[in-house]
């Protein structure tokens, strides 16, 4: 099997996330770097209750409360995967990003050279008891624009 030294990999903590990650690990060269991307986001720029907080206090702290809600749940995911890469022979780190996730990508590879960038494939629509965004990283644009090889990795059964 052809291992990777040097491997950025996308993940959020989704089923199909998790499923990168698990092939992340198992193509990863003994004491290989697994970079971790995290994006949060642009729309949650705009979450501030504006609909509903008329009163720019409560506003003012309902913003705050996400801002520290949303960096909780990155640091809970970080957390988990520096875990489970730590148990392998492979280093990890991570980069965290705000914006377009496609974007975001596509930076890194810009900034860095890796060897591989592993994705989990989009949640495959109307999934039954999930009613969350479908993930915007894996675009047309990224995939002409991209010079590193990407792996997609399956959505688990």
């Amino acid at each position: 099997m052809l291992l990777f030294r040097h491997i950025l990999l996308a993940s959020h903590g989704t089923l199909g996330a998790i499923a990168a990650e698990d092939m992340a690990l198992q193509i990863c060269a003994d004491n290989g770097m697994i970079d971790h991307l995290i994006v949060v986001p642009e729309f949650w720029q705009g979450m501030t209750g504006d609909d509903w907080l008329n009163n720019g206090v409560t506003r003012d702290q309902f913003q705050s409360y996400l801002q520290t809600e949303l960096g909780r749940e990155i640091d809970q995911q970080c957390q988990r995967l520096h875990r489970k890469i730590s148990a392998s022979a492979c280093t990890y780190s991570s980069l965290i990003q705000f914006g377009r996730p496609d974007q975001a990508l596509l930076q890194c590879t810009k900034k860095q050279r890796y060897d591989l960038v592993v994705l989990g494939s989009p949640r495959p629509r109307r999934m039954p008891d999930l009613m969350a965004l479908r993930s915007t990283m894996l675009t047309k644009q990224l995939v002409t624009a991209m010079q590193t090889a990407i792996l997609v990795a399956p959505y688990p059964k």
